[in-house]
């Protein structure tokens, strides 16, 4: 059910791949809820063409854009500006890649050159948007911002390789930048801590099925999904939080509090202990 919360309300969503990706669910809420915006993505991902229909279904103009590049986004910024006739309200980051995690290759032997470009695309690139916007003045007033996390910035996921360094710079940038924007313009950054989400990016990580089971099981409410991380969404980019910034925002179904669960004690875990070395 739509209660207009972004009526009137100007945004850029970045990320939008495919039906499975959040950022595509995000511009389907936004539409829903009287938004208007525009969608970006990098020039290989435009190849794939899905976002093309999205355009289609929400009345949003795409604009090609590397995030990495200042110059695309400076011309991502002004285009949208003048498409929709003013400043921006609202930004959803919704960019993540890592070339070690597609390549395989184990955290302990990470090629240093494919760690600078996952920082860049991942983490750096929500930076040079604020940076961006900045320079050109391009966020009204109370305009809100939002970054996709994952827990693995703050906890050890033996396959997730360096993205978990990318998403703590990630969270980093969005406090740090989220304080001088909230200074100057009153502007929002928040990132959100999503549960293990069945999206393409995210199944190509390794053990992902194990991620996810093991999150919904340790969850009270178990996991969280696409379509709910885009209503949480959209509250962040609506005046009913207009006093959340510099936060990163779990919503994941309580798994960030958890330590053990029924669930998994009674009904997933086979072992008893009996697999130690018996002490007499």
């Amino acid at each position: 059910m739509a209660h207009n919360l972004l009526e009137g309300k100007r945004g850029i969503i970045f990320g939008a791949l495919d039906e499975n990706s959040i950022a595509w669910k995000v511009a389907e809420r936004a539409k829903e809820e009287g938004a208007i915006f525009t969608l970006t993505n990098a020039p290989v991902a435009l190849r794939k063409g899905d976002i093309f229909r999205l355009g289609e279904k929400t009345g949003a103009e795409v604009i090609s854009a590397d995030v990495t590049q200042v110059d695309d986004l400076e011309n991502l910024l002004q285009e949208s500006m003048k498409i929709m006739g003013g400043k921006i309200d609202f930004i959803l980051h919704s960019v993540g890649m890592s070339p070690n995690v597609r390549k395989g290759l184990h955290y302990t032997e990470l090629d240093y050159n494919y760690l600078q470009k996952t920082l860049d695309v991942s983490a750096i690139s929500l930076h040079k948007v604020l940076q961006t916007a900045w320079n050109l003045d391009a966020l009204n007033e109370w305009a809100s911002v939002v970054a996709l996390s994952y827990i693995a910035a703050q906890r050890t996921f033996s396959s997730y390789s360096d993205m978990a360094q990318a998403k703590a710079m990630l969270e980093s940038i969005a406090r740090s930048f989220g304080y001088h924007y909230g200074k100057r313009r009153k502007v929002r950054v928040n990132t959100v801590s999503q549960s293990p989400t069945i999206t393409t990016a995210g199944q190509g990580v390794k053990g992902f099925n194990a991620f996810y089971t093991y999150a919904n099981c340790m969850s009270p409410l178990g996991n969280a999904s696409s379509d709910e991380c885009a209503i949480y969404c959209i509250s962040l980019f609506s005046d009913y939080s207009k006093m959340v910034t510099m936060q990163n925002l779990f919503h994941d179904g309580g798994y960030s509090s958890m330590g053990i669960s029924d669930k998994l004690i009674n009904d997933c875990f086979v072992c008893q202990g009996d697999c130690h070395e018996k002490k007499e």
